[in-house]
């Protein structure tokens, strides 16, 4: 972590020598995440609600798989432009050193101008919390955390597994966008809310469901089924197949030789 933090640092005083461009990203970035609120508040004004779920209980999901994601994008960005990496040739620097390679990557890039996504995304989730009416006990603070912690380690792990892609078709972008855009765009609605496959798929293939549907379920007061509450420990456990794949692929990496 140590090493981190000196990369975060140096990030940080790169970004902030451009003040007038950082803070005209961060503005596009509040108006970009904005938009996609807006979107769902407008479909809301014609449906009453989406396969039984209110707005706000959707504009929960939708919080927490937001700031899982805009995290992600913050401080492990270098996990999602890895494919730069493998097209200029560094990666075979990172193997020459002594740390951890998925720890490299992770300081190779950080996008502080998305943090205006961060910060909306926790406004969301608050006022959807006060508008549904949860009684904020001990237990459910828990489970609130753990779903923002766990959407965080499961987008963490899809990208590992879009950078795994890259060993075979070195970019490879639209099959990479729809791993990590498309999943996004449909995990940000309740899974209830699509047909049987869906919902398997959601559940046991990329299980965001286990972070912001199951969860949901209990805080909203929809079910009383205690296994609901230990679901985000759950989709913790997809780090090893994810970590698993990203290290088969690195057996199939040639080195550029420079």
């Amino acid at each position: 972590m140590k090493l981190y933090f000196k990369y975060f640092n140096i990030h940080m005083k790169s970004d902030l020598q451009y003040k007038v461009s950082f803070i005209c990203s961060f503005i596009s970035n509040f108006l970009v995440f904005f938009g996609y609120y807006f979107t769902i508040v407008c479909l809301f004004d014609k449906f009453s609600n989406i396969g039984g779920f209110t707005l706000y209980e959707v504009l929960l999901a939708f919080g927490v798989m937001q700031f899982g994601f805009t995290f992600c994008e913050i401080f492990f960005r270098g996990v999602d432009h890895f494919d730069e990496l493998i097209c200029r040739g560094d990666f075979d620097r990172l193997l020459l050193r002594p740390v951890g390679i998925i720890h490299q990557i992770m300081c190779e890039e950080i996008d502080l101008s998305k943090l205006a996504r961060l910060i909306q995304a926790i406004i969301i989730i608050i006022i959807a919390v006060i508008h549904l009416g949860i009684a904020l006990d001990i237990s459910k603070i828990i489970i609130l955390l753990l779903m923002l912690i766990s959407a965080v380690i499961l987008y963490l792990c899809i990208f590992i597994i879009a950078a795994a892609y890259c060993f075979y078709t070195i970019k490879g972008l639209e099959a990479r966008n729809v791993l990590l855009y498309g999943s996004r765009e449909a995990a940000q609605y309740p899974i209830g809310v699509f047909g049987k496959k869906i919902i398997f798929f959601f559940t046991f293939v990329l299980p965001f469901g286990l972070v912001n549907y199951y969860p949901l379920l209990y805080l909203v007061g929809r079910s009383n089924n205690k296994l609901f509450m230990i679901c985000p420990l759950i989709a913790v456990v997809y780090i090893i197949p994810s970590l698993l794949i990203f290290y088969h692929g690195m057996k199939k990496y040639k080195s550029v030789g420079s």
